[in-house]
């Protein structure tokens, strides 16, 4: 039963391996609940970019009709998640004086040393996702909330996510050929990074990577502040791929041994233990050697965590990750993979489990992105604040969708 002062909201991810719609029920701007959902094969999506605008936009709109029947009800607004190599970020940050003469900083000391942090600009062809910003410091000094308390110079800076202007739009449009609205664009890694680790562990410091199969997403968090996101173009395919190619396999034979029988660390000790290749035992299936098929995923399970950790370079402190590293999306299914992370970034890493309300069918790492979207449906629903100030039409809209207050 719908309540009457609700909101239907709609969260939509449109990856590489399925595209994933959950609708819910906002009541009273404060309580969530998930009424429907529906998912769909994806096609027409490579490493997070539409490819086929049509094939894209039949299975997604497959995946919203699904859910929205579940449901019962049409959705009001969605919140789309945004991922892609063509993803990147810069930092800028700025400062300014106090301006008053007691030197306790006031709102407009914030705004103004916020909006000159957020005052570079990206090229034409580029749409800036996500201002992120960092803790604010006064006089040197870290503060979470700086206005009234003294001092005489305020500091802050944001770390800026924006992407091929052309590649965002395509998203939008898709969702838009429904007849529903983009309320918000949220970069997956953010999305990820929220629904799986808590506000303590991002304050301690932590490493979200959601490993999807095309991408992976990370969020990168230091005193409850996400200083960096991105995206590297490696994902479950890239492991996929390698299995065909090493063992002269067919695409889907590798996907089918990668998840029945791969490690992401060799633990076969004898060349000659073997595993099925089909594991139907009819004409055609053979045996293959468990340790080829772990040797070729580890090759390309070590390469991913280098990757990652050249991708974050400085930004990446591991002393100061006191709540580790946390994996999540399908591929972070691959056995071992949370070792692999370990030896690589020489940081404690576990695979993520969503919060306890999330109902059974939705606690697994494929549906994290979408959680987490839900998650800033509930979060911001009917703030005014940067994030909805918004100027007109599609692209500068998408330029100004989102910024950390």
């Amino acid at each position: 039963m719908i309540h009457k002062r609700s909101k239907i909201i709609g969260a939509i991810e449109i990856g590489t391996a399925k595209v994933s719609v959950l609708i819910g029920e906002i009541t009273n701007g404060r309580s969530l609940n998930i009424i429907g959902m529906g998912s769909c094969s994806s096609s027409g999506v490579i490493k997070g970019d539409v490819v086929d605008f049509k094939a894209a936009s039949d299975c997604t709109h497959a995946a919203i009709l699904s859910a929205e029947e579940q449901a019962g009800v049409r959705i009001e607004g969605v919140y789309l998640a945004q991922t892609g190599a063509h993803l990147s970020g810069f930092y800028n940050e700025a400062g300014v004086t106090v301006s008053s003469a007691d030197n306790r900083v006031d709102f407009d000391d914030i705004e103004r040393v916020k909006s000159l942090a957020k005052a570079k600009q990206v090229t034409e062809d580029r749409t800036i996702i996500h201002h992120i910003r960092r803790p604010f410091r006064l006089d040197g000094r870290i503060e979470q909330n700086p206005e009234y308390m003294e001092g005489k110079k305020l500091e802050v800076g944001y770390w800026t996510v924006h992407g091929q202007a052309s590649k965002v739009s395509d998203h939008i449009h898709i969702v838009n050929g429904f007849s529903l609205h983009v309320d918000d664009i949220i970069l997956s890694s953010l999305a990820s990074g929220v629904i799986m680790s808590s506000p303590e562990e991002r304050r301690h410091g932590t490493l979200v990577v959601d490993i999807g199969r095309g991408t992976t997403d990370y969020a990168l968090y230091y005193d409850g502040h996400c200083y960096v996101a991105g995206v590297i173009p490696i994902g479950g395919d890239h492991f996929t791929n390698d299995l065909s190619i090493g063992l002269r396999l067919t695409t889907n034979q590798a996907e089918g041994l990668k998840v029945r029988s791969g490690k992401a660390l060799v633990k076969a000790q004898d060349k000659t233990e073997k595993t099925w290749l089909n594991g139907d035992l009819e004409i055609g299936d053979r045996q293959i050697s468990q340790k080829a098929i772990e040797q070729v995923l580890s090759a390309r399970a070590f390469e991913l965590f280098e990757v990652l950790k050249k991708s974050l370079g400085n930004h990446f402190r591991p002393e100061l990750l006191g709540s580790g590293i946390v994996l999540t999306g399908g591929s972070s299914r691959l056995p071992l993979m949370d070792e692999v992370s370990s030896q690589v970034m020489g940081v404690s890493t576990r695979i993520g489990e969503c919060p306890r309300w999330v109902m059974e069918e939705l606690a697994v790492p494929e549906f994290s992105t979408v959680l987490g979207l839900l998650n800033y449906g509930l979060s911001y629903h009917g703030e005014v604040s940067e994030k909805t100030q918004r100027s007109r039409g599609l692209l500068g809209r998408v330029k100004q969708i989102f910024a950390t207050a």
